[in-house]
């Protein structure tokens, strides 16, 4: 009796964590392509059919960094396809920042090359800077902010990648200062080719940033939205970072 009752339970344990994975396993879905219209573009990711139906593209032209030839003056580094005209009715040109000391002719550079895309006939939105801003150095990005939008043309717009514990761990008055400087923010769910676990937890408090704000998918990703959040006024929908296809 005592052995068919330890089996019994043991049974019941196997039955619960076979349900709790089925739960788990329903509770989000893998991110599709093809559901969205807003993509990353990124350099060396492949283009892929879905971007027929892109309405919105943020496209990586570059990256300011120091190089092997100077250490110490950063510079803007080319990435991406070559200036073309894009069909989207929405284009924003993105630049990965691996440091916020930029000389002069970084700004010079990046601004050139804005415009040439606006001369080939694309509809630019505006520039992105793709920047990992640790909460802690949040004021001193703010400050470089300032300053890049005053360097852009008026009919510009910008946008800023941001980090999901921004909502929880940065001063609410530092955050109250990217307004009236960005307008928009699209918060990173991923990190590589992964969400992050426990991207849920921050969702709420993303929201009450007064911000607008998209959500950063990532292609294949882990992704269940929560009802809330279409609620929400400042949530402007979903990019979807692409990858290569395996």
């Amino acid at each position: 009796m005592r052995t068919l009752f330890r089996w019994r339970v043991c049974a019941g344990g196997l039955i619960g964590l076979v349900i709790a994975g089925l739960s788990s396993s329903v509770a989000w879905a893998a991110v599709g392509a093809r559901e969205h219209d807003a993509f990353w573009l990124w350099s060396g990711v492949a283009t892929q059919p879905v971007l027929n139906q892109a309405k919105t593209l943020y496209v990586l032209q570059g990256q300011i960094s120091t190089t092997r030839r100077d250490r110490q003056t950063p510079a803007l580094i080319a990435q991406g396809m070559s200036v073309r005209r894009l069909p989207q009715r929405e284009v924003w040109i993105v630049y990965r920042a691996h440091t916020l000391r930029w000389p002069e002719p970084v700004y010079k550079q990046l601004l050139g090359q804005v415009q040439r895309w606006r001369d080939a006939g694309t509809a630019v939105a505006g520039v992105q800077i793709d920047f990992d801003a640790r909460t802690r150095y949040l004021q001193d990005y703010l400050v470089f902010l300032k300053d890049l939008r005053q360097r852009l043309p008026p009919a510009l717009k910008l946008s800023i990648t941001g980090l999901m514990d921004w909502s929880s761990n940065a001063h609410a008055k530092t955050i109250g200062e990217l307004k009236g400087v960005v307008d928009e923010v699209v918060v990173q769910t991923y990190q590589g080719r992964h969400s992050i676990p426990d991207y849920a937890a921050y969702l709420p408090r993303i929201s009450r940033m007064g911000l607008p704000f998209r959500i950063g998918l990532v292609q294949g990703g882990e992704w269940e939205a929560p009802g809330y959040l279409q609620d929400s006024p400042w949530f402007r929908g979903y990019v979807v970072f692409l990858l290569n296809q395996k």
